[in-house]
């Protein structure tokens, strides 16, 4: 996720907009910019990368409005007290100098930052194109930069508004016109003293101060200056000036935001008053799923996946797919397999992407090779797309990092919107990576036959109901907290599922051994009896993930028979099961329900509690959260 920053006061911009980037850092990015109104003055500087490479541009500035050594300047960007800044990470367009943000419109007045995705960018381009507007990058943000500056024209001309107020009446009848989620700052040379944000569906904070105010993304940029907060509505536009802060709604009725106080310190701040980035992630899931699915069905009922470049006719001639991953991401291909078969009947395998080139498997032209990679840089899986392609085999990427080497050498690559993740532990990239994993299953379905479009669509429709199905299940977790306290000295767990309940399974027991160091095992509960059921002992805690009683009944019995049989030799039970199950009750020491969720889907539910039981555990025997030992959040050696 983005970080963004707007100052209005009488202090110089640049250092306060420069310093709330740095606080905003931990949510990773690869590029970053500034834009600062002095005087009558629009002055940008943006590059890829660290913000370093920024501060290094900003300090060889030469001229009127470069940087004394001493990090002011006569006239120049360092004098304005005015400014926008801007972390991105790359969505639209790869992370490059260009595509940077501030954008500025043609007229060089109007600069514009945003966080999100503008859905209906591309019809705007064209639009914008026709009446002869030159684009300078491949983001969708231009588009806004673009549309502001003509407004804010028209808007002139007519005489409709003017002062502070005719940023805002521009911005109001912008966000009108866009769709999607977005939160976006501007400011213009012609209004110094004035910086104007929105929000759509994703954050943004005013920060009240004493002749100055603040707008961010996130509390952390701006804490070191004041404790007072107002958090914006829905639909609602924000215009902040040294001396006021005024909120209307996308209609230009007055609104009010919701005012609270700080009682974190810095550090907390950034993880949002979490104790660790980790469970801060767990928190952002709802969004991150929201964010992945945003776009995605037409009006038609048609799924739409905009950066998959292979042609109908490509997926029609698909006899066969792989899914290459590694760790969590190799998890969600196990689940994702259940999906594909299900709704494409075309035979899918998952392998480890390390074991994918050493057993020469049989590839060509009509098999679908999907490789999953967070970072787009797991060597074991760029290795195994490398062999795919060398054979012939068409090559889809799901990857969170736009402009990795995974997705750059890839066919086509659907990307996840999870945000940067801190934890080393993946969460929300392993959520993300499902989400995705069902899209390709759909629109695999859907263009071969095997669905209609209504089909599809209802199913896309029971995902965009699980953000808000995990936010009821993060709201009663505290239970799953303490029972991982009391058993943070216990030597082993095991988990068992059946069905897509088996890598949930697999996954809770990484978890485990990636925070907690402790042995932990993940069966396919049927092959218990096959050996795995010796490992039982008076005590051993054994998670066990059931399926819905309604979609698999069957499949449900089956494993209420696995929890009786561990439960007799004196295993101690937890349960994760639908509500309303009242059937496992007789059976579990423990009953964790999550909210009733179509059984391919329901992994996005049960893997939620096996993340914060690990967490707490890990944080119960004392170790480092968000950085387990021995271990790096992106594998670039083979």
């Amino acid at each position: 996720m983005c970080g963004i920053v707007g100052y209005a006061g009488t202090r110089p911009a640049l250092g306060i907009v420069l310093d709330g980037l740095r606080r905003l850092e931990y949510r990773g990015y690869d590029s970053a910019g500034v834009a600062v109104v002095c005087e009558d003055e629009l002055l940008t500087e943006k590059r890829a990368g660290k913000l370093a490479n920024l501060e290094k541009a900003l300090s060889e500035r030469s001229g009127p409005d470069g940087l004394s050594d001493g990090g002011t300047a006569s006239m120049g960007i360092g004098d304005g007290t005015t400014g926008i800044g801007h972390t991105r990470w790359a969505t639209h367009g790869g992370p490059t100098d260009r595509n940077a943000h501030p954008h500025v419109a043609r007229d060089g007045r109007v600069a514009v930052i945003h966080n999100g995705i503008i859905e209906n960018f591309a019809k705007l381009r064209a639009e914008l194109e026709a009446d002869g507007v030159q684009f300078t990058s491949d983001t969708d943000t231009e588009c806004v930069a673009h549309l502001l500056s003509a407004e804010l024209t028209r808007l002139r001309t007519a005489g409709e508004a003017n002062g502070p107020q005719l940023l805002a009446a521009a911005m109001r009848s912008v966000c009108q016109r866009l769709e999607g989620a977005f939160t976006l700052l501007a400011v213009d040379a012609a209004l110094p003293g004035v910086v104007v944000g929105a929000r759509r569906n994703s954050p943004l904070v005013v920060g009240r101060g004493v002749g100055e105010n603040y707008l961010a993304s996130d509390v952390s940029a701006f804490i070191e200056h004041t404790r007072e907060a107002v958090e914006l509505g829905q639909d609602q536009v924000v215009l902040i000036t040294g001396d006021a802060i005024e909120i209307t709604d996308f209609d230009g009725q007055p609104a009010t935001g919701k005012d609270f106080h700080i009682d974190w310190d810095s550090s907390a701040a950034e993880k949002g008053g979490h104790e660790y980035f980790m469970l801060k992630e767990i928190a952002e899931q709802p969004q991150a799923i929201a964010d992945t699915l945003l776009g995605r069905l037409t009006d038609s009922g048609e799924i739409m996946l905009d950066e998959v470049r292979l042609s109908d006719q490509d997926l029609r001639d698909v006899d066969k797919v792989f899914i290459v991953a590694c760790g969590t991401a190799y998890h969600s291909g196990l689940v994702a397999k259940y999906a594909i078969e299900h709704w494409t009947r075309i035979p899918c395998e998952v392998e480890l992407a390390s074991e994918f080139r050493y057993r020469d498997p049989v590839l060509d032209r009509s098999t679908l090779v999907v490789a999953i990679s967070q970072s787009g840089e797991t060597m074991d899986t760029l290795m195994a797309l490398r062999h795919a392609k060398a054979q012939k085999a068409r090559v889809l990427a799901i990857c969170n990092t736009n402009g990795s080497t995974i997705p750059r050498e890839s066919d086509a690559v659907l990307y996840t919107h999870g945000g940067p993740e801190i934890a080393v532990a993946s969460t929300k990239a392993f959520l993300t990576q499902l989400v995705a994993c069902y899209l390709i299953g759909l629109h695999l379905a859907q263009v071969r036959g095997n669905l209609y479009a209504d089909e599809a669509g209802a199913i896309v429709e029971q995902l965009l109901k699980v953000p808000d199905k995990i936010r009821e299940l993060l709201a009663g977790i505290d239970p799953v907290r303490q029972l991982a306290r009391d058993l943070k000295a216990a030597p082993t767990v095991l988990f068992i599922g059946r069905h897509v309940g088996y890598p949930v399974a697999l996954e809770g027991a990484l978890k485990l051994k990636e925070l907690a160091y402790m042995h932990a095992e993940g069966f396919a509960a049927g092959e218990l009896k096959h050996g795995p059921i010796a490992l039982i002992d008076q005590g051993t805690p054994v998670v066990c993930v059931v399926p819905s009683p309604a979609g698999r009944g069957m499949l449900h019995d089956k494993i209420v028979s696995n929890i009786q049989e561990v439960r007799a030799r004196g295993a101690r039970t937890i349960v994760i099961a639908e509500e309303g199950d009242t059937a496992v009750l007789p059976y579990a020491d423990h009953v964790i329900y999550v909210p009733r969720t179509p059984t391919l889907l329901a992994p996005l539910m049960t893997t939620i509690p096996l993340q914060v039981f690990a967490c707490e555990i890990a944080a119960a025997r004392g170790h480092d959260v968000d950085q387990p030992r021995n271990l790096a959040k992106s594998v670039t050696v083979e």
